[in-house]
């Protein structure tokens, strides 16, 4: 036996496997207990100084200075049976609206409680939602403040959206028999790698979840991998393929769309720092071609609304903002910055790049543009989204750019050809269409695990 590999004789000895195994999860717990109290004591030394920049920012979002006991775990309290929602923002919370729409027509007793990082995520879900539910903004992941939080809201169940992972949110709920559940879950290879980087860390967590419904195989075999047990993981598909947009989006982008009347509009939606200069230059370039075209430019970011009409105004383009009340139909670039009406704005336009993607964001979701049948493209940088884009590869539901010059190429190309143009948009469509189906899966997985 002495030549054998140590994991061979381990096997053929049950006794020694047992002791071993045991002897690990030992040194795991040990090493998550220290790893624990270090993170949670980085945390609260970290706590003023994200206090201080939560009211710098509050210059330009007031909201955030008024309700910041919140993120201290101050919030209401909330009665009744609490399904607590978490999306960190306006991505996520957009994600899950479908869900939260199809938990409260399963059971219209319970109450549904959002959470967010971000304002903008929160004015996004009230903007949705209304009185339908009740807000707060996420408390901070310490000790302290989850606790405040999870005895005034004493929720039944936690459902956190794609990858919002944090420690003493996740143990302390399990530990107090809250079910977490990890809805639209999607975890990259770089991300997994981080986690397998601290795996006396991540370990715990991991088993702390109840349930992980994986977008992918790969995203499952991810978690899997970090230490999610295989029993506790489904793949059920992206809820953001059941795009929902609802009548009163529709009216309003059609409206939209009449006072544009046959011009060539095209949208570049969630835009960072980096990709807005490349943006102008492709609709300088498309101009000299078609010199009614519109460029409708939506950042990502509300703080960025300001700087962006500034660059459009020193390239020299005529600029209409919509929170002006700006008139589109007379100028060459239409600033979107409202918040909430990225999806109405994308219906009321012929084809759309989507942003985070000509820089290493890491990209943003296709499937918004795709669910009007309009073509779509992307940069390749959509790390973030890689199932959702290799599908919409695979049948050629997305065009991909390596910069602005051969975004402008492709642009003038689907302008000038408007059968390729209705082509594209049909297939962005279909792939939409036929990968439906997530929704269902995860409420009916949510209530048949509470």
């Amino acid at each position: 036996m002495g030549c054998w590999p140590a994991h061979v004789a381990r096997q053929n000895q049950p006794e020694a496997n047992d002791k071993a195994l045991r002897y690990d999860t030992a040194l795991i717990f040990k090493g998550y207990c220290v790893l624990q109290f270090i993170y949670s004591q980085l945390i609260r030394l970290a706590l003023p100084f994200i206090l201080l920049r939560l009211w710098w920012q509050g210059r330009q979002a007031p909201e955030l200075r008024i309700n910041w006991q919140q993120r201290l775990g101050f919030v209401p309290q909330t009665s009744g049976t609490v399904i607590w929602v978490h999306a960190v923002s306006v991505g996520e919370t957009i994600a899950a609206a479908p869900m939260v729409r199809r938990l409260l027509a399963r059971n219209p007793d319970i109450t549904i409680l959002m959470t967010a990082m971000t304002d903008t995520g929160l004015a996004q879900a009230m903007k949705m939602f209304g009185d339908q539910v009740q807000y707060a903004y996420a408390p901070y992941d310490t000790p302290g403040a989850i606790r405040r939080f999870l005895n005034r809201v004493n929720p039944r169940i936690l459902v956190i959206m794609e990858t919002e992972i944090w420690p003493n949110m996740i143990r302390q709920s399990r530990s107090r028999g809250v079910p977490v559940f990890l809805i639209n879950a999607r975890l990259s290879e770089r991300s997994a790698q981080g986690y397998e980087r601290i795996k006396r860390l991540a370990v715990p967590i991991m088993r702390s979840i109840s349930w992980v419904a994986a977008q992918a195989e790969k995203d499952a075999e991810r978690f899997r991998r970090i230490g999610v047990a295989a029993a506790k993981v489904a793949v059920t598909g992206s809820v953001k393929f059941d795009v929902d947009i609802p009548d009163s989006v529709r009216e309003a982008s059609q409206q939209l769309k009449s006072r544009l009347s046959l011009r060539p509009v095209w949208i570049a939606g969630s835009t960072h720092e980096g990709e807005d200069a490349q943006l102008l230059a492709a609709h300088k370039q498309l101009l000299q071609h078609k010199p009614d075209a519109l460029l409708i430019i939506v950042p990502r970011h509300p703080e960025r609304f300001e700087s962006v009409a500034e660059l459009i105004g020193r390239q020299g383009f005529s600029l209409a903002r919509r929170s002006l009340g700006g008139e589109p139909s007379q100028a060459q670039v239409y600033l979107g910055d409202t918040m909430g009406e990225l999806m109405m704005l994308y219906g009321a336009s012929e084809i759309a790049f989507v942003g985070g993607s000509l820089i290493e964001r890491g990209g943003h979701n296709p499937l918004e543009p795709a669910g009007w049948g309009i073509p779509v493209i992307s940069g390749h940088n959509v790390f973030n989204f890689e199932t959702i884009y290799q599908r919409l590869c695979d049948d050629g539901g997305v065009t991909m750019v390596n910069d602005g010059d051969e975004l402008f190429t492709h642009l003038l190309a689907l302008f000038s050809n408007a059968d390729e143009r209705q082509a594209r948009g049909q297939r962005a469509l279909s792939v939409v269409n036929n990968n439906k189906g997530a929704l269902d899966r995860v409420v009916d997985g949510i209530i048949a695990r509470v």
